[in-house]
């Protein structure tokens, strides 16, 4: 009983997530996802009694679907060797954060940001993570001598974010040459 508690839970905040990246943040309510989940009325207000606690569940499986992506791609992807390879690393996951599955998701984290401005326990849940790729990013600056690695990753992969954000708003592409001067800024 407690696993499909739990899997019902888990539909519901990935539904949720569809529905605040489609309809905004005015758009996701309990009924708004029950509907879409397919799921009689009051299904999502019997698992998250308030608003606040399904953002809390959005937001929480929100960043362990990124964290999983992060893993996933820093593990795909040979040893940095090279800026070539670190810039390439970053085409990458902007091309997944701008397409299909990743845009829903890039679109719901940007709305939970703002959110988060206003809501300490979101903005705990969202604050960046460990994760493979953060670490790849950090090793590749120690390797070449960078002072203030932790500094210059959290940078680096903020622009990174704000490139994949200016791309959505845009409705354009992160461009390489962008992603190649953030590189050498860092490495600078």
């Amino acid at each position: 009983m407690a696993s499909t508690a739990s899997d019902r839970r888990t539909v519901l905040a990935d539904t949720a997530i569809g529905v605040l990246a489609e309809e905004g943040i005015r758009g996701l309510t309990h009924r708004a996802v029950d509907r879409r989940a397919g799921m009689p009325p009051g299904t999502t207000s019997a698992y998250f009694r308030t608003r606040a606690a399904l953002l809390t569940a959005l937001v929480t499986r929100l960043v362990r679907l990124d964290q999983a992506e992060l893993q996933a791609a820093a593990e795909g992807l040979p040893p940095l060797r090279g800026v070539e390879d670190l810039v390439g690393g970053m085409e990458l996951l902007a091309r997944q954060r701008l397409g299909g599955e990743g845009r829903r998701r890039s679109l719901a984290r940007y709305a939970c940001a703002v959110e988060s401005v206003r809501d300490p326990e979101l903005r705990e849940i969202l604050t960046p993570h460990d994760n493979a790729g953060r670490e790849a990013v950090r090793q590749f600056l120690a390797a070449r001598g960078v002072a203030d690695v932790e500094d210059r990753t959290h940078t680096l992969l903020t622009c990174l974010d704000g490139l994949v954000f200016d791309a959505l708003v845009s409705g354009g592409d992160v461009r390489r040459e962008a992603l190649e001067g953030l590189v050498a800024a860092a490495l600078r």
